[in-house]
């Protein structure tokens, strides 16, 4: 029998088996509530449920029990309840393996909406735009998530609400035209499965279920064996009480990273998405903020944001890359996870975290374990030529090679030198051409999205936002500023200035020196402890 739900609130205890019993999400999420910090109520399925639903040993009726069990808990701690459009209680559905996969498995949000809980959102809130917005967005997550319907066809609907408002974005589309658009989505999706599920309960099995097959995922399994992951080791679910970044006025869902992740100094490196929903930021389909402008307009919030990166860092002993909602103005931290670095970059954490006090020696020697230090290089181009485009960094260095304009084509053209990935957007799908690519260069998205934080990993020079991009896949051709290349044609990307070049210049390399020698003292020291 798999183990029981496990709720995690101010006060609870931490739970039991720790991070491969719960998974990393669901760990790190019960230790910042246990240190006070502002952290949505929430529960937990382990591991266990996983490999026991693969197993055929957990039947739907021992998981509606859990469910119940666990929303139970909630209604309690947030003094809602789950599918009353009296005083409802939306929740989402995470995964949350014990070793972190960004972006490799499912998320369901604002699960537990209905005609009647939005009307009753409404009542409860005054604010029936925040309502539909939800609904829209839950009809279309449940529909590709849970039901397996193309995304496309919804992204059409909502690009044609636009253009039929007159409306740049979606923060722009009133509350009616958002309920028509909610309307629109059911109907297309009532066309190939029928009528919309209204019960909250059997949305949430659903949720859950789905969430969980997403450990079989060709994605996942590809993130796993590129990075030595056990198969058999299962995800855990995290059902967490909804907060709403598209509230309105001060709202907003961010990422943030206490330090650098491709330089590694000691800033906040940030994207956040006025008006949105946590996956607006992390699939890197929106345009995003980075701090400056979070400052202009809240400055306490990041003076808060800049405390919370120090007291995860203390918490956690090391670098932390965190997800967070303002509610009108109000912080909640939905998760933390250790933050995924260039090389480079994490050289320089490790020694900056011992010379800070917040780590020893053997620990800063455990955060680069796996890294080879003498190979760790710094790249510039020495004479680049004409900036064709700008974009975000991602991910240091710099790289040139021939363009491929699709995950499937990087993969073929890299068994003949250096590839180059250009695309409008990259989604964690992509994650094979990734691995193949020199470099990746994206029109939209943000320098923390799962696939920036993927690309950073493998290593990849990884500029992001590039708004001077435009590409024909019809014709196999893009535009980079005034400049027209074919599939195939070489460019060249500069991952320290943000650029983009034609052709393939030289490249000088530098070494971390000062970290190079401190971590060989640091060796000294405990080899003559």
């Amino acid at each position: 029998m798999a183990d029981a739900v496990h709720v995690i609130a101010a006060g609870a205890a931490l739970p039991p088996g720790g991070v491969a019993a719960v998974g990393n999400k669901a760990w790190n999420l019960a230790r910042m509530a246990a240190a006070g910090l502002p952290v949505p109520p929430a529960f937990v399925l382990p591991t266990s449920w996983c490999r026991d639903r693969r197993a055929g040993r957990i039947d739907d009726a021992a998981l509606a029990a859990a469910l119940a069990d666990g929303i139970a808990a909630l209604e309690r701690a947030t003094g809602l309840v789950f599918g009353s459009p009296r005083r409802p209680l939306l929740v989402s559905v995470r995964s949350g393996a014990a070793v972190s996969m960004p972006g490799m498995m499912e998320t369901v949000l604002d699960v537990g909406m209905n005609a009647a809980v939005a009307e009753g959102m409404t009542r409860l809130t005054g604010n029936p735009r925040l309502a539909w917005d939800c609904y829209r967005r839950f009809v279309a997550g449940y529909a590709e998530v849970v039901e397996g319907l193309p995304a496309a066809g919804f992204d059409d609907q909502l690009s044609a609400a636009l253009i039929a408002a007159e409306a740049e974005n979606e923060r722009e589309l009133d509350h009616r035209a958002l309920r028509a658009l909610t309307h629109a989505m059911l109907e297309r999706r009532a066309g190939s499965r029928g009528a919309f599920p209204e019960d909250a309960r059997a949305q949430l099995r659903h949720a859950v279920a789905a969430v969980f097959r997403s450990w079989d995922a060709p994605k996942a399994a590809t993130y796993r064996r590129l990075h030595g992951i056990d198969d058999e080791a299962g995800t855990a679910v995290t059902v967490q009480a909804m907060v709403f970044g598209n509230a309105g006025g001060a709202s907003g869902a961010g990422v943030a990273f206490s330090r650098n992740p491709a330089t590694g100094l000691r800033e906040l490196y940030l994207d956040f998405a006025w008006g949105g929903q946590g996956e607006d930021v992390v699939a890197g389909r929106r345009a995003v903020a980075g701090t400056e402008r979070l400052n202009r307009r809240l400055p306490g919030v990041v003076a808060q944001l800049e405390t919370t990166a120090r007291t995860l860092e203390t918490l956690f002993g090391d670098a932390q890359d965190f997800e967070f909602t303002l509610q009108e103005g109000v912080l909640w931290l939905l998760q933390t996870r250790r933050a995924k670095r260039t090389p480079w970059a994490a050289l320089r954490i490790a020694v900056d975290l011992v010379e800070e006090g917040l780590i020893g020696p053997a620990d800063a020697l455990r955060l680069v374990d796996g890294i080879e230090t003498q190979a760790v290089l710094r790249t510039r181009f020495v004479q680049a030529g004409p900036v064709l485009a700008r974009a975000q960094v991602a991910s240091l260095g710099v790289a040139s090679g021939a363009i491929a304009l699709d995950a499937a084509t990087a993969g073929r053209m890299a068994a003949e030198g250096p590839v180059i990935l250009v695309r409008h957007d990259i989604a964690t799908e992509d994650i094979a051409g990734l691995a193949s690519a020199t470099g990746v260069l994206t029109a939209t998205g943000g320098r923390t999205s799962h696939a920036a934080v993927v690309a950073r990993q493998l290593g990849k020079v990884c500029l992001v936002g590039c708004a001077d991009l435009t590409i024909d896949l019809g014709a196999r051709t893009c535009r980079i500023g005034e400049r027209s290349f074919a599939e195939g044609d070489t460019i060249a990307l500069d991952g320290e200035a943000g650029t983009v070049h034609a052709g393939q210049p030289d490249v000088l390399a530098e070494r971390p020196i000062r970290e190079l020698t401190a971590l060989a003292s640091y060796r000294r020291l405990l080899d003559t402890a």
